[in-house]
């Protein structure tokens, strides 16, 4: 679950931001909206990569969740659905219409995925990057036990309050989803080829099953690995991933 401008074209807008939601950093001259939400315990600037390449033909909007960056923390649930749900009130207060093209790293795929089954409607489309499966923490405490106890103390001695909350609410909501079909929306999902430094064989082959079964879940074309590349993905590898925005945009019904 685990850097400009573009000055003619650049329309950067200072945060908006609500005392108990996110703030949003919105950018950019397209008519369509890429909607950029990060993964457990980063902040906006995680895109900062991948912004420059997005602006020339899309609005991009990076999130600060509650607790992060420009954002306060909350006392509110942090559960997916919250979170989505948050995350699409904000974008209406903000007067930007969707649909929107949802792109969403690790924890922040995840959040993504939720989003499009609650608002299937609103959303256009998803590239989700190396995405936390609905399944994941609760598949690596009974297969990668070892890996299990090391991160729990890691949210003990290292996570943030906010990061924390995050972590013990990933799976919350997840059975008021329906998933009885695929989410019929253009995907795609890029995953990283570069072991992290505590994952072992049974990890990743825990991983491999996972990967595989969003392909159960969402209307995509498989899985594009991307070789030699970490968990960062938007830092790594910034214009594989916009190309991928680019091939969902291109497949999205235009707003």
């Amino acid at each position: 679950m685990k850097a400009g401008l573009l000055a003619a074209l650049c329309l950067l807008a200072a945060p908006e931001a609500r005392p108990d939601g996110p703030t949003l950093q919105v950018s950019g001259a397209g008519t369509r909206t890429v909607v950029l939400q990060s993964g457990l315990g980063d902040d906006a600037q995680v895109w900062d990569a991948l912004r420059p390449l997005l602006e020339r033909h899309y609005r991009v909007v990076r999130i600060d969740r509650p607790g992060y960056g420009a954002s306060a923390p909350t006392t509110a649930p942090r559960d997916p659905c919250t979170v989505a749900d948050e995350t699409r009130d904000r974008l209406v207060q903000a007067g930007i219409a969707p649909p929107w093209l949802l792109v969403g790293h690790s924890l922040g795929g995840l959040y993504q995925y939720v989003f499009a089954r609650r608002h299937p409607v609103e959303t256009g489309g998803l590239v989700l990057l190396d995405p936390t499966h609905p399944a994941h923490w609760a598949t690596m405490q009974q297969e990668a036990p070892g890996l299990a106890t090391a991160l729990r103390a890691m949210r003990t001695l290292a996570f943030s309050d906010t990061a924390r909350a995050e972590f013990d609410a990933q799976a919350a909501c997840l059975d008021s989803l329906d998933e009885r079909a695929p989410l019929h929306r253009p995907t795609r999902i890029l995953v990283s080829d570069r072991p992290g430094p505590l994952e072992n064989a049974h990890y990743r082959a825990m991983l491999g099953r996972l990967r595989l079964d969003w392909l159960r879940r969402l209307d995509s074309p498989g899985l594009q690995v991307v070789w030699d590349s970490g968990h960062y993905l938007q830092r790594e590898v910034p214009q594989d991933v916009a190309d991928a925005i680019d091939a969902v945009a291109r497949e999205a019904v235009a707003p």
